[in-house]
């Protein structure tokens, strides 16, 4: 991470190209065990097309969406996703909440006593992590650090309003992307996220 210029600055072409491919990941998507969905208070009419999305296609058994209340709205992130999954047609039974996460350590570490306690963790063997783009391989790496044994795959939900590949054009796409870049050599050093593959 050579590039550290303010979010308005110019950016070279090589720390597009570094962004986009070790930030802004992808990987295979098969169904799994679980569908891990780390909260959110933006894009929450995306998130739920994507939860439902999968569901109803056969994507994963169960989900579990993990988020608390924020600085400015005291209803759990949980809660909001779903109540507005169960309105888009997922089944009351299919939804496992964790409704005290802060960040997305918390996401993860406060999750794992209550998929447990509901499947028992040795019957996850795949999962599939939903969250904002922007964010896409920190989940990744959080979960990586917290449950290294599970297999990983990743749906990033856009609710930018434009292509991702556009983000460098894009005043707040752009600032919540170089904002997470920043995150990443840190976070790493203090023992938050491990190592993902690029």
């Amino acid at each position: 991470m050579t590039q550290t210029a303010d979010d308005s600055a110019p950016l070279s072409a090589e720390l597009v190209d570094r962004i986009n491919a070790e930030l802004l990941v992808r990987t295979r998507l098969a169904p799994a065990d679980l569908l891990f969905v780390f909260g959110t208070r933006e894009g929450v009419d995306e998130f739920v097309e994507a939860i439902a999305r999968l569901w109803h296609d056969g994507f994963c058994h169960h989900i579990l969406m993990s988020g608390g209340a924020t600085w400015n709205n005291k209803d759990a992130e949980a809660f909001v996703l779903r109540r507005a999954a169960l309105a888009a047609g997922v089944p009351d039974n299919a939804i496992l909440v964790e409704p005290r996460a802060t960040n997305t350590g918390e996401n993860v570490a406060l999750a794992l006593p209550v998929l447990d306690a509901a499947i028992g963790l040795g019957r996850i063997r795949s999962l599939i992590a939903l969250g904002k783009v922007c964010t896409s391989v920190r989940y990744l790496m959080t979960l990586q650090k917290h449950w290294p044994e599970v297999d990983k795959m990743l749906v990033a939900v856009n609710y930018f309003g434009h292509p991702v590949a556009d983000w460098p054009h894009h005043p707040v796409a752009r600032a919540r992307i170089l904002n997470e870049w920043r995150k990443l050599e840190p976070y790493q050093a203090a023992g938050f996220i491990a190592d993902w593959p690029i």
